[in-house]
């Protein structure tokens, strides 16, 4: 079968009401979620992330794609897909800045996991494994937080978030009424 070429997806921006749902499990990897994860992984590295899962383009499934490593070793593309993961194991912690594309312009330092392992499915409905360390550690956490529903920010101390409250009304403020942003941020 031919694959179609691969759009670009919108982002959805601070105040879209399905960054804050949990994500439905993927039942069956159709034709239909094949092209989806082609447009996530095009979208991901379109608008220079190191991951993207699918809430954040407004599709509660429980799917996110990560290569944390491909901008820094000149633009080696290897994508890491995963499909209803699940974490395993945990181990220390390690405080770190993120940033999200969720969230423009903000970056503020969170505590991850320093070494985790997470398994899931991959795009051919294989079952696949990963440990996980420093920023591919912080990338997969942090996806598989937007499958719950949870953002970064989430996790800032209460202080810094009540300094961030000013820019998160200012993003929530672009989304309609039914939480779905409206374009007026420029990414």
């Amino acid at each position: 079968m031919k694959r179609k070429k691969p759009d670009l997806l919108p982002i959805r921006i601070y105040g879209d009401k399905t960054l804050r749902k949990m994500a439905e499990p993927v039942a069956e990897i159709t034709p239909e979620i094949e092209d989806f994860i082609n447009d996530l992984v095009h979208t991901m590295y379109e608008k220079d992330g190191v991951g993207l899962a699918a809430p954040q383009v407004g599709r509660s499934l429980r799917i996110f794609v990560v290569d944390p490593f491909w901008f820094r070793e000149g633009g080696q593309k290897n994508p890491i897909i995963l499909i209803n993961p699940k974490f395993l194991e945990f181990e220390g912690q390690v405080e770190s800045e993120e940033g999200c594309l969720s969230l423009p312009e903000i970056y503020e330092k969170v505590m991850r996991a320093k070494k985790v392992i997470i398994k899931g499915l991959n795009e051919n409905d294989e079952h696949i494994r990963f440990e996980a360390e420093g920023l591919f550690a912080r990338a997969v956490q942090h996806e598989n937080d937007h499958l719950d529903g949870i953002l970064f920010t989430d996790k800032v101390p209460k202080l810094k978030k009540i300094l961030l409250r000013k820019k998160l009304n200012e993003l929530k403020s672009t989304t309609d009424e039914n939480g779905i942003n409206v374009g007026n941020i420029k990414l």
